[in-house]
């Protein structure tokens, strides 16, 4: 059992989603950043898709309850366990009454914790993740929050340590024309290549808002309400885009210009207002 003492600005029960639902309206959500979560759960010995903790720019701290092995991806941040600094990226004992603290990260947003046999909770459409948009699966993380660990079911991983690639202080996303790209003005396919858009305080886990060169429609109409996926780089009237992530809607009705590449959508996930991001359009 875990029990949360400071849940820090927002932090979710997150696995890889609940795919396959869209045609009734209910999104994939999971976690933003699932190439970390999958990698946390690697480094103990959890399948790729076991649920484990989302905390959004740290100040995060649990107690627990029995011994456990634990593992932090995604933004580093400050670790303390049981009061003495620990490694992220490679698996950690915790002994009983420990405390597990995470300060705020220097870089990226989402710091991912795993616990080895996952965290158990009731799953909604087959998964355990927390929908904000949608309002499915465990309600958001609280301080008196008590989490129950599940059983392990792999053995236990030999890795000590995944090194990763530092967060890059500009990023650059791969991207491909979209299925409304000719409802923009010439020419805006080149500027959404070209320039450089700021990542706003208005940005959380349904989508990334973006400030930057507007991006002008060619139509003087609405469009039809369509399907929407993650990645894709929606524009409202006032022609600055919104990547929708994790948490996105399953339609929409602004035209979506480009859809960022699947593997890049993790590091927009990463992305903190403030960040500069370029778009690479191919």
């Amino acid at each position: 059992m875990i029990e949360v003492l400071r849940p820090g600005p927002l932090t979710t029960v997150q696995d890889l989603g609940r795919p396959g639902y869209a045609h009734l309206g209910v999104g994939r959500s999971g976690a933003a950043d699932r190439a970390s979560l999958r990698l946390a759960n690697r480094l103990v010995g959890n399948p790729e898709g076991a649920a484990g903790l989302e905390i959004t720019l740290g100040g995060f701290a649990a107690r627990f309850a029995g011994r456990a092995v634990v593992a932090l991806t995604g933004a580093p941040a400050p670790v303390r366990i049981a009061g003495h600094s620990a490694a992220p990226y490679g698996p950690v004992e915790v002994g009983p009454g420990d405390e597990v603290e995470l300060g705020v990260p220097d870089r990226g947003v989402r710091t991912y914790l795993a616990v080895r046999g996952g965290l158990d909770v009731p799953a909604v459409f087959g998964s355990r993740s927390t929908d904000l948009l949608g309002g499915l699966g465990p309600p958001t993380v609280a301080a008196g929050t008590r989490l129950a660990v599940g059983t392990p079911a792999a053995g236990f991983p030999t890795v000590d340590l995944a090194p990763v690639p530092e967060l890059p202080a500009e990023l650059v996303l791969p991207a491909r024309a979209g299925p409304r790209a000719d409802w923009f003005a010439p020419g805006a396919l080149d500027l959404l290549g070209s320039g450089s858009y700021e990542v706003t305080s208005a940005s959380n886990r349904v989508g990334l808002r973006l400030s930057g060169p507007p991006l002008r429609s060619a139509r003087d109409r609405e469009l039809p309400t369509e399907g929407l996926v993650e990645g894709a780089l929606q524009v409202p009237p006032n022609g600055q885009p919104i990547v929708m992530l994790a948490d996105h809607p399953v339609t929409g009705g602004y035209p979506v210009i480009a859809v960022v590449d699947e593997a890049a959508v993790a590091l927009a996930a990463q992305a903190r207002p403030g960040d500069r991001i370029r778009f690479r359009v191919g």
